[in-house]
């Protein structure tokens, strides 16, 4: 389960998303420079599909899977999904290529969202989904997706093959659960002409475990133009009680998780800690710029997002013809700050003043990290800096973010 959305900002986009995984199940950020169209197939999760080439990405990844469960292009592409239930079995059908799958070809094909789309649908129609979502487990499932560049986006909702997309228009957010209706714009060919999607939600599932965080998600994003990357980054640490803990506006008191799910769903939340089962594994805030020129300004983390740090992640144009550069720092490559980074995140979901105790202890210690990188990587940005004074920057953060571990132990 996974929450995604995007508002539009003077001169760009602003896209988060939350990476709801098995709480065991390692996921790192990695970038993967261009790579020229092959003979040889890609080998996806569990199929393989033809090599058309791929832009560079950085994209955060379960270790088992080939796919991402969000990520970032070169020319600022964005992409996230979203497990949905939807009237057609998942398991009727044999592995193909899994949400995670589509993300990653999405942003290695697309120079822009509406090119992201057309990639992902036609895969989609070419290869159709199928197959678990969970190493060794029987979680197949479908997606929906959020595509969003600098100037524009889709949410695109599937069943199998088929699917709708919908313009985000100021803005959009998604979670685990169909949200179009009859506006949608695109769809597949078997959708006819005003057909209401929402009649394809599985009438069992309930939208409850969704709901919620998409009151949350929503409520930001109809902020509009005044949200910030900050707003962003406490919206993605609300345990249900709202945002919290910006960069540089740390809680006096954190909020810690809800102790159980309860009737009604109010227990998932946006930071997701549905202990034993579920809980949010990595995070991403980006922002896209229309313009050519503006720099791309990631940022992005491991683990739960209230007991976790968002680094900046430098994603540099290329000079004189060369591909572009990513400096990732790279404790979020790390399986291992992983495993650190999910510790924390159990530790907060003591039962009680325990629990309250222990996250004001981690935010405590890594506030002042998140906020000091933050204010370091605004003025590399504004600076226009290179890859030697990104890397020197980001090499400090690795340093400060491990021993700031060690000491929590």
């Amino acid at each position: 389960m996974c929450d995604t959305a995007c508002v539009r900002r003077p001169g760009g986009m602003l896209f988060a998303k939350s990476s709801d995984r098995p709480v065991d199940e390692v996921q790192v950020l990695r970038w993967f420079g261009r790579r020229p169209p092959g003979e040889q197939p890609v080998q996806a999760t569990y199929v393989p599909v033809p090599d058309a080439g791929a832009a560079a990405v950085v994209g955060s990844q379960p270790t088992w899977m080939w796919g991402f469960e969000h990520g970032v292009n070169e020319h600022g592409v964005a992409i996230g999904n979203e497990k949905v239930w939807t009237v057609d079995d998942p398991r009727a059908v044999p592995p193909a290529l899994v949400g995670m799958d589509l993300v990653r070809l999405g942003l290695e094909r697309g120079a822009t969202a509406d090119d992201a789309l057309d990639a992902v649908t036609a895969l989609l129609a070419a290869h159709g989904q199928g197959g678990s979502g969970e190493e060794g487990g029987d979680e197949p499932y479908w997606s929906s997706f959020l595509i969003v560049d600098g100037r524009s986006g889709w949410v695109l909702e599937t069943s199998g093959r088929s699917w709708v997309a919908q313009p985000v228009g100021d803005g959009a957010a998604i979670s685990n659960r169909l949200t179009l209706t009859t506006g949608w714009t695109r769809s597949s060919p078997d959708v006819a002409p005003g057909t209401n999607w929402d009649e394809r939600r599985a009438p069992d599932a309930p939208t409850g475990i969704a709901d919620h965080r998409l009151a949350a998600t929503r409520a930001c994003v109809a902020r509009g133009p005044d949200v910030t990357p900050a707003d962003l980054v406490a919206t993605l640490r609300d345990h249900g009680t709202g945002p919290w803990g910006a960069p540089g506006r740390p809680a006096t008191a954190p909020p810690p998780p809800p102790e159980d799910v309860r009737d009604d769903w109010s227990g998932v939340t946006v930071c997701m800690h549905v202990r034993g089962y579920q809980c949010t594994t990595a995070s991403m805030v980006a922002d896209l710029p229309a313009a050519a020129g503006e720099p791309l300004r990631v940022w992005a983390t491991l683990g739960s997002a209230c007991t976790a740090v968002f680094l900046p992640v430098a994603v540099l144009p290329g000079e004189a013809g060369r591909e572009p550069r990513a400096v990732v720092p790279a404790v979020l490559g790390d399986p291992d700050a992983w495993r650190s980074f999910s510790a924390l995140g159990r530790r907060v979901e003591a039962p009680g003043e325990a629990g309250a105790a222990a996250l004001a202890t981690v935010r405590a210690v890594l506030d002042p990290i998140e906020a000091a990188a933050w204010e370091e990587a605004d003025a590399l940005w504004r600076g226009g800096a290179g890859p030697d004074a990104w890397r020197a920057a980001a090499e400090g953060w690795d340093r400060a973010v491990r021993s700031a571990l060690a000491a929590l132990g």
